[in-house]
């Protein structure tokens, strides 16, 4: 599979159109964000969740799934958001971070009873651009990888494809990425607490 070129801007509408046809009818995508590339699908597409659930290897129902969206006012529709919060969310994004927030009852039906959910809102404008096309957020979780691998192949869609290729039906090479992962702020309790620091320092 040979991955297909997109820009920060300037960007054909007809590829913007195929690649949004695509994700419409439950494909799954790798495309850039601001950490390392990551898998994608439309987060309202269940049969592509469960495929990339498949991928990952993990249970949806004991993982915790991740939304990246364009903006605050679309990840809202999907998670619970007290003035607080959508401050700390205000003063960070976009940018590598995932904050785990207390879900809504508008997620999708995979989604549903569960705890958490994730939220991203990545500093990359390809990836932005991806869910304003769309019209609604992206499932969005890391590239599959070993525990041995060079990281190297987490920033290069050329090496993604020839691994992934046969499972994917799209790879976006949006450029080379960074292979830190995002910083991980828990917000479920009102403080947020950092679970895990990646890239990016939070203003708490």
């Amino acid at each position: 599979m040979s991955p297909l070129k997109l820009y920060p801007k300037n960007n054909s509408q007809r590829v913007l159109d195929r690649i949004t046809a695509q994700l419409e009818d439950s494909a799954i995508i790798v495309y850039p964000t601001d950490t390392s590339y990551a898998l994608g699908c439309s987060c309202l597409k269940e049969r592509a969740v469960e495929r990339i659930c498949r991928i990952k290897d993990i249970d949806p129902t004991k993982h915790y799934l991740s939304i990246v969206g364009p903006d605050l006012s679309h990840i809202s529709e999907f998670a619970k958001v007290d003035n607080a919060t959508f401050k700390l969310l205000k003063r960070n994004t976009p940018g590598p971070f995932t904050f785990i927030l207390n879900p809504s009852s508008h997620l999708p039906k995979i989604f549903r009873n569960r705890k958490q959910v994730g939220i991203r809102i990545p500093d990359n404008p390809i990836a932005r651009l991806l869910c304003e096309q769309l019209g609604n957020p992206l499932l969005s979780t890391t590239v599959p990888f070993d525990e041995g691998d060079d990281m190297e192949y987490l920033t290069n869609p050329e090496l993604i494809a020839e691994r992934l290729g046969a499972e994917l039906d799209l790879v976006i090479d949006g450029g080379i990425c960074s292979a830190e992962p995002s910083t991980i702020i828990d917000c479920t309790d009102g403080e947020p607490v950092i679970v895990r620091q990646g890239k990016g320092e939070v203003r708490l």
